[in-house]
């Protein structure tokens, strides 16, 4: 691992830093990191949540979690692809889990709609409103083309369609 493996992609740390509104439940409830968990850290949490002590997390960036303490992060699934092109995962606190963007670009689309990556988990079914946010939305168009919070998250599910049984695998 070099140390650009940990390094935050400069839009996500914009994207972060414009804070999230929680509105008592019904905004986004994500409190974002300042910088990736270390490998150790995040091998630590991975164990504890699978109950596998073989497991490593070399192959997650966690970069934020919910109130509950579900976490957010890149999933290094694509081979010798930069982490920016990596899927976007949420690993909740019980065990939920969802590929929520396919990668940085569709991530930034997804804040700027008004979710965070419980809501997009809990999408169609979610129970907060979302606000678009003009701010985000400046930070998504440097990226990519517009893409609707349906669409980010349909397309991410098309994609990694057994991302669930992969986790699952992992469980002790």
């Amino acid at each position: 691992m070099t140390d650009a493996d940990f390094t935050m992609p400069t839009a996500l740390i914009e994207a972060h830093r414009m804070g999230f509104d929680y509105r008592d439940g019904a905004g986004v409830d994500f409190e974002p990191y300042p910088r990736f968990l270390t490998p150790a850290e995040t091998g630590d949490w991975l164990r504890a949540w699978t109950g596998n002590p073989s497991l490593d997390g070399a192959e997650f960036r966690v970069f934020g979690q919910d109130g509950a303490g579900g976490v957010a992060a890149f999933w290094l699934v694509r081979d010798g692809q930069p982490l920016a092109r990596q899927p976007v995962v949420y690993l909740g606190s019980e065990g939920e889990t969802a590929v929520v963007a396919r990668d940085l670009a569709d991530y930034l689309w997804l804040l700027a709609a008004g979710f965070g990556p419980l809501e997009a988990r809990m999408y169609p079914r979610h129970e907060h409103e979302p606000r678009a946010d003009a701010r985000l939305t400046r930070i998504a168009e440097g990226r990519a083309a517009r893409r609707s919070a349906d669409e980010v998250i349909s397309a991410a599910r098309e994609e990694f369609p057994d991302f669930d049984e992969i986790v699952e695998s992992l469980c002790r």
